[in-house]
């Protein structure tokens, strides 16, 4: 092999242009493809920033040419020559370099490569295992290396802008204690301190509600957080969040600062202007119109309720639901009505699959008339209210459901998603935000027999909302406030409790126990009684909000070294036993139920 020595790389792949004709050069980086065209050799070098082609001509310089025999796709590569335009007709107008190529005097092979073990120069898909296996080379496709450029970007924007605003950047610790709340925690046995453990934070929420106690006013970081739990497209044991905190504000400061960060991060990233104020729901009209609180506003196929009118058909199913204190919604797809009975049944087991005992519908036909198992059970005044309340016209489809408003929420909500991918209603070149507010403070547990934050038990009740706290957890509303894009949340925040009296109140409503709260909590209990301000943040999910802006389907394909489903990495084989003198040191007995 080749070395460096006395060889200085002069440009990047992706820099040379007809500005540089005649200079002499020295390209680094990996072989593409080669092609061999006459005893002429071609070769697509490729770097990080773009591809450049050079040229191994015998009339120029023999030994170089007659090395470039041996090159191999991924061979690393270091050669010298000089800038020359391509021939008329050869030129590739897609490249920035494709007006140029460069004329090689001396090759350096710097490693060779065993044949890679799926194309880098084509962007067809390729198995996600075989990917996260040979992660190193999937990071060599332009595909990723975009994706990561771009993360890096939007991280040196948010900085840019939050700096500009006067925060602050502030580490807090990624070995810290365990909580009761949320999900469950990645636990880390300390050596020192036999028989006690570290959590790594599922985010740094007390630390920077202790920071604004601490007059720092604005702080932010872009953090590592980590929750143990079950993992999907949008979801990874460890993950990266933005996360940010003020002081002196209420809900519209946070939105306002947010909303221009937007704003700075699109146009600086993507060249893409974003119009504010973004749209804001509260989270019950969200669920009204949309059966779900991160709602997709890019369509329409809005829920509306028919409870009123259902109640008083004669189909029993909907008149026992009514009366029963549920729910009866419909929605209604513009021209749908095409759908043939096996669509309709995919569509029926699709909602039994969400929770729905099955799935009513109705088709319009073109003379008004309802065709459906269910049309007889309405009269025509019904079926007209149904109509106009849906705004329904022939060749239309109705989709109901009845049941508790949680499970017609979900199953409407997921439907309308699934009718707009199969109806192509999505246009994926929108981005379109909104927020939502107020939601619930907590919500009944029936598991745990008792009420859950919905957020987490630091976010503060409306004020309004304060003196039912005690008699009626379940209607208390939450300075809380979500922003959605796509369909999608990308962040969550509140405006925090900042007075020890109310927090422990809502500790009592969640069936915190007082010594609990105490042992947990007692240091922010005990902060807060120290002059506290008023203050509240956000969290934005980084590894979702570059997923959105580069296009792609799961973080995955924004994260470096993502895990699997199974949380499991294929690069590394993590997680893997340990030595048992390890555990020994750490006071832990094995209690392994099988071999891997």
């Amino acid at each position: 092999m080749d070395t460096l020595r006395g060889l200085k790389r002069t440009h990047d792949c992706n820099s040379l242009t007809e500005t540089s004709l005649d200079q002499e050069v020295v390209l680094m980086g990996w072989v593409l493809r080669r092609r061999d065209h006459g005893g002429v050799i071609f070769v697509d070098l490729r770097d990080r920033t773009g591809i450049t082609q050079v040229v191994f001509d015998p009339s120029i310089e023999h030994q170089a040419h007659e090395k470039a025999h041996s090159l191999r796709s991924e061979y690393c590569i270091a050669v010298k020559g000089r800038v020359r335009r391509r021939p008329e007709g050869m030129e590739n107008p897609k490249l920035k370099t494709g007006m140029i190529e460069v004329a090689v005097n001396e090759l350096r092979i710097l490693n060779k490569s065993h044949t890679p073990p799926f194309p880098l120069d084509e962007e067809k898909d390729v198995d996600e295992s075989l990917r996260l296996k040979y992660r190193y080379m999937d990071l060599r496709r332009p595909w990723m290396t975009e994706a990561l450029t771009m993360r890096h970007n939007v991280c040196q924007e948010m900085r840019a802008y939050l700096n500009k605003h006067g925060f602050l950047e502030i580490e807090t610790p990624m070995l810290t204690r365990s909580t009761p709340e949320g999900a469950r925690d990645y636990l880390v046995p300390s050596r020192v301190n036999p028989g006690k453990f570290y959590a790594l934070p599922q985010s740094p929420q007390l630390y920077k509600q202790v920071l604004m106690i601490s007059g720092m006013e604005r702080y932010y970081q872009i953090v590592r957080c980590f929750r143990d739990e079950d993992l999907r497209a949008d979801r990874q044991p460890e993950f990266t969040q933005l996360d940010m905190e003020l002081s002196f504000v209420e809900e519209d400061d946070v939105i306002e600062i947010v909303e221009g960060l937007i704003e700075w991060i699109f146009k600086r990233t993507l060249g893409r202007e974003v119009k504010t104020p973004f749209k804001r729901l509260s989270y019950h009209e969200a669920m009204e119109r949309f059966g779900t609180d991160r709602p997709d506003m890019r369509f329409g196929l809005e829920l509306k309720d028919i409870t009123d009118i259902a109640e008083g058909c004669s189909l029993k199913v909907f008149q026992n639901v009514a009366s029963s204190g549920g729910v009866v919604k419909a929605l209604c797809g513009p021209g749908m009505a095409s759908l043939s009975r096996k669509d309709l049944d995919d569509l029926t087991n699709y909602a039994i699959g969400l929770g729905a005992k099955g799935l009513a519908w109705v088709k319009i036909k073109e003379d008004g008339e309802w065709q459906s198992p269910i049309a007889k059970f309405f009269s025509g005044e019904e079926k007209s209210r149904i109509q106009k309340r849906l705004a329904a016209s022939p060749d239309d489809i109705l989709f109901f459901g009845a049941d508790q408003p949680s499970v017609v929420y979900k199953v409407l909500g997921e439907l309308r998603i699934e009718l707009a991918k199969r109806f192509d209603l999505i246009d994926e070149s929108i981005f379109d935000f909104v927020w939502v507010t107020d939601f619930p403070l907590m919500e009944y547990d029936e598991e745990e027999g008792r009420y859950v934050a919905l957020h987490h038990p630091f976010t503060a009740p409306k004020e309004s909302d304060t003196e039912i706290l005690e008699q009626a957890p379940e209607k208390v509303r939450s300075r809380a406030y979500d922003i959605v894009l796509n369909g999608v949340e990308i962040g969550g925040g509140s405006i925090r409790i900042h007075r020890p009296d109310v927090q422990k109140r809502v500790f009592k409503a969640l069936s915190i126990p007082e010594e609990e709260a105490a042992e947990k909590f007692g240091f922010l209990l005990d902060a807060l009684s120290y002059g506290a301000p008023p203050h509240g943040g956000i969290a934005f999910g980084l590894d979702r909000l570059v997923m959105l802006m580069a296009g792609r389907e799961s973080i995955r394909d924004v994260i470096a070294f993502p895990k699997t489903q199974k949380a499991q990495c294929l690069l590394t084989k993590a997680p893997a036993r340990v030595d048992m003198t390890q555990l020994a040191e750490l006071y832990l007995k094995p209690n392994w139920k099988s071999k891997d």
